[in-house]
């Protein structure tokens, strides 16, 4: 005899929840019960909607606080959701975590390909622009307070332990023996500038001007050069940025790109932001032009001052000896291809015949080279 097993029909479902319909802050509270002619979720909120929802395309709401209650809402309107107060529907929802597809993806791409053009748009024309016509209207205790805020950070951010700030070479006689060549350069400038002028105990092979009128050595730079006259080669090439308020712009302009980026990413408004905005403003890679204008401003101020402008060329060739890794400074000059124009172009701005005057006694120049000590 063929016994006939017939499966057992489930058990009937009936519950309350709070309904929220997507258009108003306040729940509803829904009666609910499934339809099992049409296989769906079907029920009345007390404030006159009906809801309708096929069971397959019912989906739970993942990563809810509170593992008692269950959420849910339609994998083809997401608006809408039903908090139940128990887990007792879940049987009975056979996608409840199946994943919606993505049926329209090209509007998606379009839209991210939008965003990103966007956010390009901002950190490569709006902000350099802006930062153009902002550095405008800076005034200059403005300027400098930026460039010493910088200053600051900057000796923080090279001190691998972070508790001992790089420290500013102090000596005496070096001091006195940098002020003279100051003294040198200032006087061939077409109106002075009050420079404040620093060295720091560092060996990376550097010099850099911040907002404010700050030029920043590093012991490396003095260190690894053969005579006087080629660091007061790249004082007066940084002196030229001074003049031109280049290292304002740049400042400007990086930290609006880094704050974009902190838009997006987060954690750029700290420690991690200055931190960046430090390295760009040791690195200072200006545009060719810039660094151009920068070169004939020096060339100009070498021959007033009687220091031969073919100073800068040597310095240059040193550079070039010394290759691109021994700092981002120098890799900066070796990765613009028209260095070699450069350096000759500081020769020709030497005149025949020119006539230098020494610029330190080789006592001064000692003391010069040991200012750190």
């Amino acid at each position: 005899m063929t016994v006939l097993r017939v499966g057992r029909a489930p058990e009937p479902f009936s519950a309350t929840g709070t309904y929220f319909d997507g258009t108003r802050a306040a729940p509803a509270y829904i009666a609910l019960s499934i339809d099992e002619d049409t296989h769906a979720l079907v029920g009345l909120a007390d404030t006159g909607i009906e809801v309708h929802w096929p069971l397959i395309d019912i989906r739970e709401t993942p990563d809810q606080a509170n593992t008692d209650e269950m959420v849910i809402q339609m994998a083809t309107d997401q608006i809408q959701r039903i908090v139940l107060p128990d887990r007792a529907l879940a049987p009975r929802l056979p996608n409840r975590t199946k994943r919606s597809k993505v049926t329209k993806r090209a509007p998606l791409f379009g839209w991210a390909a939008a965003a990103v053009a966007s956010v390009a748009l901002i950190i490569f024309v709006l902000v350099p622009t802006m930062a153009n016509q902002l550095a405008r209207f800076i005034p200059p205790e403005g300027e400098r307070a930026l460039g010493q805020v910088t200053f600051e950070q900057i000796r923080s951010a090279l001190d691998q332990s972070g508790l001992n700030p790089v420290p500013v070479c102090d000596n005496r006689d070096g001091l006195e023996a940098l002020a003279k060549m100051e003294t040198r350069l200032q006087s061939a400038l077409p109106e002075a500038q009050p420079l404040t002028v620093s060295v720091l105990d560092h060996e990376m092979v550097n010099a850099f001007a911040l907002p404010g009128n700050y030029i920043v050595f590093f012991r490396g730079l003095i260190d690894n050069a053969q005579t006087p006259e080629e660091v007061a080669s790249v004082f007066a090439h940084e002196i030229g940025h001074v003049v031109s308020r280049d290292p304002t712009r740049h400042a400007l302009r990086s930290a609006g790109s880094l704050g974009v980026l902190g838009l997006l990413f987060g954690d750029f408004a700290g420690g991690a932001a200055m931190l960046l905005l430090a390295e760009r403003l040791i690195e200072a890679q200006y545009s060719q032009g810039a660094e151009a204008d920068a070169d004939v401003f020096a060339h100009a101020v070498l021959q007033d001052a009687q220091i031969a402008p073919s100073a800068l060329a040597t310095m240059f060739e040193r550079f070039q000896d010394m290759g691109g890794d021994t700092s981002p400074f120098i890799a900066h000059f070796l990765s613009h291809p028209e260095l070699g124009d450069r350096i000759q172009a500081a020769r020709d701005a030497t005149p025949d015949g020119f006539e230098a005057v020494p610029l330190l006694t080789a006592q001064e120049w000692q003391a010069l080279q040991n200012i750190c000590d």
